[in-house]
């Protein structure tokens, strides 16, 4: 395990403790004696669920009286650097918590813990794409925390000017309200705003069209981009890219919410926060935009809810952790039942089908819970991490919408890229 953890991280790596880690006196053994634990959570949990951390904490201490549980919080961008470091020497946090699409690279290296499903609350009814991400080989990594979906967002008062009065249901409703709105705003203007290197949105047509990024088969993984399906589902996306996209075709989806927040387009596939972030007053050039956007279940091709990739975090188990078994019952008393209704108060996607069901009742959360009913995961394939590094998808698309490469060339490629790798632990 050593070893492995050696080859993840690197030599500088080992070199590096984190302070803020260090010191802690976690005496006792994985069966529960520790006398503290550390929690690493990003600043997300700090900023707008304090209570439901403290809450977590209480149910702990008042199993094991005495314990210290200390926290640390971290942005995104510089937590797994952090957690590189810390994870090379004898000084690692008891529980992490982690974007879902960053499990892999850590389970195929031994970072983390196995646990035992049964012990986390409504863990029968995860979401799949939550439960794909702490899964490897067989065996369960984490936990899943709460998640993330993508919606259909478009200008209603601009559908209204070529009357259309409700959001579409279907995808003719879709495109035939595009249709109209791309003729009558002309060729500067994007009826939908898809930037082409967007594999999130380029893969639900994908999936929607039954293709796959790849396939595992006896253990090996084999790229799938070349086949009918997928073809079926990226000569979509290019039918929607060419017909309704008219910005800079080589830009990703970094800066959508500015763009739609500038007037610039009716209708944008994104997470179900760019919609608000478009809407918010350093956004809005559109005025009052928040009055008229309206977030609807994307609908696709194959006359089902387009499916969407499932965003979110985990929480998991370092294997160093010499508190293994009181870190997983603070885990379950933040994600379970309790915890659960806490984070869905605050807004967010919960992590299991049972709560999911629920939000279905409220028209606030009807849009993005019924969106996240259907969804597909990444890969859990050794080597996906050196795919998304190598940014093959994007480059696959970009070739795509620009026009550099047909779309069966494009794909034929990408799929020799992935195949070189995508076995490699």
């Amino acid at each position: 395990m050593k070893r492995k953890l050696i080859a993840a991280i690197g030599v500088a790596g080992m070199m590096v403790s984190i302070a803020a880690c260090g010191d802690s006196d976690k005496s006792g053994d994985k069966a529960g004696g520790a006398k503290e634990i550390t929690v690493w959570l990003t600043v997300d949990a700090q900023n707008n669920w304090p209570d439901l951390v403290k809450a977590a904490d209480d149910a702990v201490a008042k199993k094991h009286p005495g314990i210290k549980i200390k926290h640390e919080y971290y942005g995104w961008p510089d937590k797994n650097a952090k957690l590189d470091a810390v994870l090379a020497t004898d000084k690692a946090p008891d529980v992490v918590e982690m974007g879902n699409s960053e499990m892999l690279g850590y389970m195929v290296k031994g970072a983390f813990a196995p646990v035992d499903p049964a012990k986390f609350e409504q863990s029968d009814a995860w979401l799949d794409g939550l439960k794909e991400s702490v899964t490897y080989e067989g065996k369960t990594y984490g936990v899943p925390y709460y998640a993330g979906g993508r919606v259909g967002t478009w200008r209603k008062d601009i559908a209204a000017e070529v009357g259309v009065k409700a959001a579409p249901k279907t995808y003719a409703e879709l495109t035939g309200a595009l249709d109209k709105i791309q003729e009558e705003k002309g060729d500067k203007f994007s009826a939908w705003y898809q930037p082409s290197p967007d594999w999130y949105a380029a893969m639900s047509f994908v999936y929607d069209a039954g293709g796959s990024i790849a396939k595992e088969d006896g253990g090996t993984w084999k790229a799938n981009l070349s086949s009918p399906e997928s073809l079926k589902g990226l000569n979509e996306y290019k039918a929607i890219i060419d017909k309704y996209m008219h910005g800079d075709k080589t830009k990703d989806e970094a800066d959508r919410p500015v763009v739609f927040g500038q007037g610039k387009s009716a209708t944008i596939f994104s997470a179900a926060w760019e919609g608000a972030t478009a809407a918010d007053p350093k956004n809005d050039k559109v005025g009052k935009l928040a009055d008229k956007i309206e977030s609807f279940v994307m609908p696709g091709p194959s006359g089902k809810a387009l499916p969407v990739f499932l965003g979110g975090s985990d929480l998991a188990i370092p294997v160093k952790s010499k508190a293994q078994d009181v870190a997983a019952e603070w885990i379950n008393a933040f994600t379970g039942a309790q915890g659960q209704k806490g984070l869905l108060a605050k807004g967010n996607l919960p992590n299991n089908k049972t709560d999911l069901a629920t939000l279905k009742n409220d028209p606030k959360t009807v849009v993005p819970a019924t969106a996240a009913e259907s969804n597909w995961f990444v890969p859990m394939a050794p080597g996906w991490g050196q795919v998304e590094k190598a940014q093959t998808l994007k480059t696959m698309l970009q070739e795509i919408g620009t026009g550099k490469k047909s779309v069966e060339d494009a794909a034929k490629d990408a799929d020799a890229a992935i195949d070189k790798v995508i076995n490699t632990k």
